[in-house]
């Protein structure tokens, strides 16, 4: 069984109010040529050196640029509020414990606090957690570990073996990489186990086929890793051997993303197929089994799909493609199908069987399985819900749990042992509940709820759609007091993604609420092209040669909301990271006349040499290759980086990255910040020498990356701003 992990509750909300629908035309933006040739190749980019990640020169010029950000954001007298504000928020107690199913029914939680800022994993029984103060048995604590070895060791999950799932591999990871140390761990005893099995730093991870053996995908050395850094190779490795002894079951191309192993098992823990992924590029793949005879065999499965559970021996593949099976059957981008296993493997013409075709509008956000039932989490115009599917007489059918209406739900750990699933209910201005389903039956009891963590009495939410360039319409929401005047003077922070097919759904978060929208601000989050909200169609309108339609929607409806007198120019601010990074790149260097602010978290930014720092290879499949003539050609139109140019009316930007990110790296923030200096203009640049990806290691970090960008929007937002 592919067993899913607890849902993030705060990232899951939903809207409250009609749709409403503008159909003023946004004026098609076109990306500004390359300035001069500036960093079109090695010769002509002057800050290559800050790509030295640790690099002394580097660091230096991090440490000036960190004090001086310090200086002037934690001295405005905002920010000590703000940052006590963000850190009494992300280090309450009375957030809702994420709970995680174990395979005989008892709850898994990690837990991070004032007192436990790295985290526990804990546990405790079905009945104690339902209670208001659940007893919980500590499992690891990464505090005291940390202490112990004097490491800066961040949790990254845990791989436990089926069925009785005494046995786990406990990810470690030093400040918050990707690359992680895997150690074993015995639950009963709770400690690592005396001469167990212990994998060195890398990316990739480990799969257990039973308590001797291991699949595994790792840094095995020179050549064994693909461009993107990932492993390349899946070995199977015998208790007591190392890693180089293991025997190599698969390798994949270099120009591949990665490949992996795993085992898919029913909800007894019994494996039925031991499975290799390789994945071609970053929506690409290839399924390969492994016979019992250490025979490989590709299963007929489409390029874009993904295999989403196992449940009453029918597995479970969603398409990311229309496909027409081997049994001559047609079948379209978005659908559900399933397949009897055993029938399948045998003979790969069997017929699937449709589960759910989403309509244009609809969206399939989660999947998870029980002992006996599928749960799907279906959005219609970016609202959930949650439906039971349950197959006989050689169909699918349905009910839908009553749950909530116009509200986001996310479908959490379900367990194997029973049809109990955990859902999550939330809204942009309602705190999450946590709800616990029984899939058989259909009954629904909420079992855990948040206290508000700001104040929303008066507050309300919008849907409304602006027209892109292309006409296409593009929802958002905004997140106002009701009060609100429509003056174009409310300060107004836009947010945005439109990438990787990743959905901003409807969420409630405490610290924007505390931080900014009790504070008279207003919270706008764009659904533009690129993310999944509306399936995967949607996604692939913004892939590669048309990623600037996703730029072109999100400067849609930053315009729109100037046309609603909403906001305007000198009160609007726009927030992203990663991919949301260069999203508001690209607004930056292509309509800085509609904003004011700009916060540039973890950024993709020299789209010209992505694909050749850390795991950017990876994401060729979303954005091109710069090194084909013809793709970089795009490429080069919008690249954030080659498109900064003097006497523009860029706003004073706040860019922030971390030094131990290894997925995007810190060099984009940098030279990013380096080349708006060069040109005159101010910048505030923060890098956090810990943290990874999220850029925050532990709590009180997070608390001050988040102290520093609300003293920052508040500055350029909320003060009357100076002439520029």
């Amino acid at each position: 069984m592919i067993r899913a992990s607890a849902v993030a509750f705060a990232t899951l909300l939903a809207s409250t109010s009609l749709t409403s629908v503008s159909m003023a035309q946004t004026p098609a933006s076109s990306p500004a040529p390359a300035s001069g040739g500036f960093a079109t190749s090695d010769a002509t980019d002057p800050y290559l050196w800050l790509e030295e990640v640790e690099g002394e020169r580097a660091m230096e010029w991090v440490k000036a640029h960190n004090e001086r950000t310090f200086a002037v954001l934690q001295g405005d007298p905002r920010y000590e509020t703000l940052h006590q504000q963000a850190l009494e928020i992300v280090q309450a107690q009375d957030r809702i414990p994420s709970p995680g199913f174990t395979h005989d029914g008892h709850i898994d939680n990690f837990w991070q606090d004032a007192q436990h800022v790295r985290g526990l994993w804990r546990r405790t029984t079905l009945d104690s957690y339902r209670t208001a103060t659940p007893e919980w048995q500590t499992i690891l604590d990464i505090d005291a570990l940390a202490a112990a070895e004097g490491q800066n060791w961040v949790y990254k999950g845990s791989t436990c073996l089926q069925p009785d799932e005494r046995y786990c591999l406990i990810s470690l990871s030093n400040g918050g990489k990707d690359a992680v140390t895997l150690r074993e761990f015995d639950t009963v005893e709770r400690k690592f186990v005396d001469g167990g099995i212990t994998l060195p730093e890398s990316k990739g991870g480990a799969s257990w086929i039973d308590k001797d053996t291991l699949l595994i995908s790792r840094d095995f050395g020179p050549g064994s890793l693909t461009n993107s850094g990932y492993p390349m190779m899946v070995k199977r490795m015998k208790r007591g051997q190392t890693p180089d002894q293991a025997e190599t079951l698969f390798t994949g191309q270099p120009t591949d993303v990665s490949v992996s192993g795993y085992t898919l098992r029913d909800a007894d823990g019994v494996v039925k197929a031991t499975l290799i992924n390789r994945s071609v590029d970053f929506y690409s793949s290839e399924t390969w089994r492994l016979g019992d005879d250490g025979a490989l065999t590709q299963l007929q499965l489409p390029a874009k799909s993904d295999i989403t559970g196992l449940v009453q021996g029918q597995l479970l593949v969603s398409l990311k493609q229309d496909w027409t099976a081997p049994s001559g059957q047609d079948f379209k981008t978005g659908d559900l199908i399933a397949w009897p296993l055993e029938a399948w493997l045998a003979d790969q013409s069997t017929p699937a069987q449709l589960v759910l075709r989403p309509t244009e509008r609809q969206a399939i956000e989660g999947v998870n399985v029980t002992r006996n039932r599928l749960v799907v989490a279906l959005y219609d115009n970016v609202r959930g819900s949650v439906r039971v599917y349950t197959t006989g007489q050689g169909e699918w059918t349905h009910t839908t749990l009553d749950l909530p209406q116009n509200v986001s739900v996310g479908v959490g750990s379900a367990s194997e042992k029973d049809d109990k699933v955990f859902v999550s209910v939330t809204g942009y201005l309602n705190p999450s509940s946590l709800w616990l389903a029984d899939a058989a039956t259909g009954a629904v009891d909420q079992v855990k709820s948040m206290p508000a963590k700001f104040d929303a009495a008066g507050m309300t939410v919008d849907q409304h759609e602006a027209r892109s360039a292309d006409g296409t319409m593009i929802p958002y929401f905004v997140v106002h007091k009701a009060d609100m005047p429509l003056d174009g003077f409310n300060p107004t922070l836009l947010y945005g993604y439109g990438g990787f097919e990743s959905s901003l759904l409807p969420g409630y978060s405490a610290t924007v609420g505390k931080l900014w929208l009790e504070r008279g601000g207003v919270y706008v989050i764009a659904n533009t092209r690129g993310g999944g909200e509306f399936g995967p169609r949607w996604h692939e309108a913004a892939l590669q040669q048309n990623r600037q339609r996703a730029h072109e929607d999100f400067q849609a409806v930053a315009l729109d909301l100037t046309q609603r007198n909403i906001t305007s120019q000198p009160k609007l601010g726009i927030m992203g990271g990663s991919q949301g990074g260069l999203f508001m790149g690209a607004m930056l260097t292509q309509r800085p006349d509609l904003i004011n602010a700009a916060v540039i978290q973890v950024p993709l930014f020299d789209m010209l040499r992505f694909h050749k720092l850390l795991a950017g290879a990876s994401w060729i499949g979303e954005y091109g290759n710069p090194d084909i003539p013809e793709q970089r050609a795009w490429i080069e139109q919008y690249s954030p980086y080659q498109n900064l140019r003097a006497g523009q009316p860029y706003p004073e930007v706040f860019i922030h990255t971390s030094t131990k990110d290894d997925r995007v790296h810190p060099g984009h923030a940098r030279k990013a910040a380096a080349r708006l200096e060069e040109l005159g203009y101010p910048v505030l640049f923060y890098e956090n020498v810990d943290g990874g990806h999220a850029a925050g290691a532990n709590l009180r970090e997070t608390a001050r990356r988040l102290a520093l960008e609300y003293t920052y929007l508040s500055r350029r937002l909320m003060d009357t701003p100076a002439q520029e």
